[in-house]
């Protein structure tokens, strides 16, 4: 009799228990994998689908500067939303030299812009309310004050009216409606200040 034949010989055949425990393990193990395989192209589908949303109707930016302040400040993350409405107060994004500015609608196509030497804005003749300004400022400047605003652009400031490049600057100028990106509505970062932007 060979080694082989010996071993066969005195080997246990597994009881019935034994192979129900080992098809049940094996059928658990394919189940893991199953669900780990559905969990991670789940997963695939949320994060493409949130890109998607960011990128085409939701846009998520961080603010890097000061010229919002006191409204944003330095860190700040926010949420836009694409519009093609804009007010005035409204606070947008714009591209602008391959970057993404952020700063006030004061007035659309066609409105007449002042601002006096103590930085009060108005619009077609009335003096805005901004309340979300802390000090007021005619800021740098290179126009002629009144100023029209041509057709589809928007004249922008920011709310550090003393610092802000802004739409007072032939630099920037009035923006293109094709430059703005979104509309800022909500603060999303830092967490313990979350709030709507206005």
């Amino acid at each position: 009799m060979t080694k082989q034949e010996h071993n066969l010989r005195t080997a246990q055949i597994p009881s019935e228990s034994e192979i129900r425990e080992e098809r049940e393990r094996l059928r658990y193990r394919r189940r893991y994998r199953q669900t780990m395989r559905t969990t991670i192209y789940s997963m695939i589908v949320v994060a493409a689908v949130a890109v998607l949303l960011a990128t085409m109707f939701l846009p998520v930016l961080q603010v890097s500067g000061t010229s919002m302040e006191p409204t944003l400040e330095d860190g700040d993350i926010i949420l836009l939303v694409k519009t093609g409405d804009f007010e005035t107060g409204d606070l947008v994004g714009f591209y602008y030299q391959n970057k993404l500015l952020l700063k006030r609608v004061i007035g659309g196509p066609g409105d007449v812009i002042d601002i006096d030497d103590e930085g009060n804005v108005y619009v077609n003749g009335e003096l805005i309310d901004e309340p979300y300004l802390t000090v007021k400022a005619l800021g740098e400047t290179d126009l002629t004050y009144p100023y029209q605003v041509p057709e589809s652009r928007y004249f922008v400031m920011g709310d550090n009216r003393a610092t802000s490049i802004d739409s007072r600057s032939s630099a920037i100028g009035c923006i293109e409606e094709d430059q703005i990106v979104g509309k800022v509505i909500l603060r999303v970062w830092p967490f313990d200040q979350i709030s709507l932007i206005h």
